[in-house]
């Protein structure tokens, strides 16, 4: 019981990284545009990271926890490998300030730990599948609804005063930064909630992880699962959202700055369509039950509103290294994870 409380730390500190390393896509917009100062933008967006989980329920959390490797296969090893390679993957890239996907590292992690473990058997094609193709998905979406509401916006504005659009916009940016902290706080903390329940549920059968399950589940929660549900606990659920909402509070500034002013320069109205954009992917991906990359997301929103105003505006050498570690996250962080994994496995 012991290594499962000590997994399930590791996993809520992925969690916490995950926001870390992430925060850079709620508040770069804000923070380059100047409506907020960093220390209210991380604020911001904690608090509605936080108070996701009262819009989205738990469909990603169930697609990580059952939808990336088959169930029979996961085991404690597994998801130990797993959360190596995701954290260590996101180490790296926040340390070259690289805005790179803590989802798909996450996933990247699961895919290298269960091919080792059980081959291709062990791996759900067709959730990994919808996952990839996400990547390319993602961005594209992120970038045609930011150049579809630039278009509408910029026509609009062109009616009133620069000045007046600037006030209007500097408040408009708030509404857009929250429904984009939102959709990153109900699709990202899922992605923890599925594990620490793959955790949960996957121990069903060991009587020493008895009193973990009563602790997290209630009556009604452990009667699912013993009928073959994957359940997550709405405990879990809290301290997932806790989670990620501190580790925004921690901030990841060297990614802010690669996001919010080497992409493109952003006025305020600039930084509400792209927001808004990736707000509305995030919140269709997450209906969905799709672990989509936020990080991609607002990438794409931010690259389509630079250049529908002007394509030299957009640093492209920025963008393209941005796009070869979005590329080499999954297998990146899968061949972490298989190392970590057989080295568990070897040595314990």
């Amino acid at each position: 019981m012991t290594w499962i409380i000590f997994l399930i730390i590791l996993a809520l500190f992925f969690d916490y990284l995950n926001g870390f390393h992430d925060a850079a896509n709620a508040v770069s917009t804000v923070i380059s545009t100047r409506v907020l100062s960093p220390r209210f933008a991380v604020w911001w967006a904690a608090f509605f990271n936080f108070i996701a989980f009262l819009i989205f329920g738990t469909a990603v959390a169930k697609t990580i926890g059952a939808g990336i490797i088959h169930t029979q296969f996961i085991d404690s090893n597994l998801v130990f490998g797993a959360l190596i390679g995701a954290c260590g993957w996101n180490l790296i890239t926040w340390w070259f300030g690289l805005p790179s996907s803590s989802s798909h590292a996450l996933i990247g992690g699961l895919i290298g730990a269960g091919f080792l473990k059980g081959g291709t058997q062990a791996l759900v094609a067709g959730g990994i599948l919808k996952t990839v193709m996400f990547i390319f998905i993602s961005p594209l979406l992120g970038f045609l609804l930011s150049s579809l509401i630039g278009i509408v916006v910029f026509n609009i504005c062109n009616h009133f005063k620069p000045a007046k659009v600037d006030w209007f916009f500097r408040k408009a940016e708030l509404f857009s930064a929250a429904a984009y902290s939102l959709g990153y706080g109900g699709n990202d903390a899922q992605k923890t909630m599925g594990i620490i329940s793959m955790l949960l549920v996957g121990g069903l059968a060991g009587t020493e992880i008895a009193p973990l399950q009563e602790f997290f589940y209630s009556h009604h929660e452990l009667a699912a699962i013993q009928h073959g549900e994957f359940v997550v606990p709405f405990s879990v659920v809290i301290i997932c959202q806790a989670a990620i909402a501190i580790g925004t509070l921690s901030g990841g500034w060297r990614i802010v700055k690669t996001m919010g002013q080497k992409i493109t320069r952003l006025r305020p109205v600039d930084g509400f369509c792209a927001e808004s954009a990736a707000g509305t992917s995030i919140f269709i991906a997450s209906f969905l039950g799709i672990p989509v990359s936020t990080t991609h997301t607002i990438t794409g929103s931010i690259v389509g509103i630079g250049a529908l105003r002007r394509l030299s505006g957009v640093h492209w050498g920025v963008a393209r290294r941005i796009i070869w570690a979005w590329f080499i996250t999954i297998p990146a962080a899968a061949l972490i994870s298989a190392i970590a994994y057989e080295l568990k496995v070897l040595l314990f």
